[in-house]
């Protein structure tokens, strides 16, 4: 079933926007760009509609540096984070518990990324390299070596044998999984890539930078076939292809989250009401239950949105720091978050089912 079957695609937050043209991956300033529309307020809802009613479940401490992404394994029965201290953790997301380390890192992690079959994690950092883990023995199963600079993001594509990553030289680099070798280099930003992402089938990659660009990969030949452009008050930090593959979801240091339809380069949503205007903070889409879209926040709130009236269904309250982090189970109700500096927690919040609406 399509998570995001339905979705209104008439309710466009930009109705002018044009087609992007395709150009030389190496001269983005000779790219024509399309710029968001400023952020607006959510409409009033005339209908009151189903809300999620999440609490928080388990409260994780264990991290003694800034925690940097919480990813949970495909199966729902392993929660990885990582963080400044150059280990990954491994937890039990029901119980709560802490299971192991994943160490060998010499430098502060990034980003986390699960294979599709619950087995291995990869691993982004400041040391260069990305490392796949066999989870279960917490070893090293294959070091990539290749980055000239810090690696900032990678992911799996659904298959598990591509691996993508960011680097902060402005780089992607397209891993044989098996092999640990690079396939592909992509020099594809003029500044550090913050998020990398495949499409359902793998036949497209999209990214963002620092730049403010948000570029669309063949993942076959490397050429660049689309770029979306933040603007220059709104730098892009984060990005992901939606679960159907259909839209683009954008996190920007102008407090808003868009949701784009990368095809006709058209913004759909503007998702407004939490604070980000500094750090690099994810959001991601919840389909287990309702649709919303859930992120992080600069004010230690965790903000939940109702996918289609772009309306905030739910804050959730209890970190004392910035929430960079968060990650929603594939099974449940279920989301985790993670802070920095003076929190160094993970939430683990349970939604307790429907409360009565008025």
């Amino acid at each position: 079933m399509d998570p995001l079957a339905g979705m209104d695609d008439s309710s466009t937050d930009d109705d002018s926007a044009s087609q992007t043209t395709e150009d030389d991956p190496q001269v983005p300033e000779h790219q024509a760009v399309l710029h968001p529309p400023a952020p607006v307020a959510p409409p009033p809802t005339a209908v009151p509609r189903e809300r999620p009613n999440y609490e928080a479940r388990h409260v994780l401490r264990g991290h003694t540096m800034s925690i940097s992404a919480v990813k949970f394994s495909p199966d729902g029965k392993l929660l990885a984070s990582c963080g400044a201290e150059k280990v990954v953790k491994i937890w039990s997301p029901d119980t709560g518990e802490f299971l192991r380390n994943l160490s060998g890192h010499t430098q502060g992690l990034s980003d986390i990324a699960w294979s599709s079959d619950n087995v291995h994690l990869a691993s982004a950092s400041d040391d260069t390299t990305i490392r796949i883990w066999d989870v279960d023995s917490g070893l090293t199963h294959k070091h990539l070596r290749g980055h000239a600079k810090w690696v900032f993001c990678l992911n799996y594509n659904a298959a598990s044998n591509l691996l993508v990553s960011g680097g902060c030289e402005g780089d992607i680099r397209i891993w044989n999984v098996a092999t640990g070798k690079c396939a592909k280099t992509l020099h594809a930003h003029m500044d550090y890539v913050t998020a990398v992402h495949f499409n359902r089938d793998s036949s497209l990659i999209v990214s963002c930078a620092l730049d403010g660009l948000i570029r669309i990969w063949d993942t076959s030949n490397g050429q660049c076939l689309k770029t979306l452009a933040e603007g220059h008050d709104a730098i892009c930090q984060h990005v992901q292809f939606s679960p159907n593959s259909k839209y683009i979801l954008s996190t920007a240091h102008d407090s808003a989250i868009r949701l784009w339809d990368y095809q006709t380069t058209r913004c759909l949503k503007t998702y407004t009401g939490h604070v980000n205007s500094k750090y690099c903070i994810s959001a991601c889409f919840s389909v287990t239950g309702g649709k919303w879209i859930v992120a992080g926040s600069e004010d230690n709130k965790v903000y939940i949105w109702d996918l289609q009236t772009r309306q905030i269904v739910q804050v959730l309250g209890g970190h004392s720091d910035v929430v960079v982090a968060v990650a929603t189970h594939p099974l449940q109700n279920m989301i985790a978050t993670g802070s920095i500096d003076s929190d160094l927690s993970i939430r683990i919040w349970s939604d307790r089912g429907p409360k009565p609406v008025g």
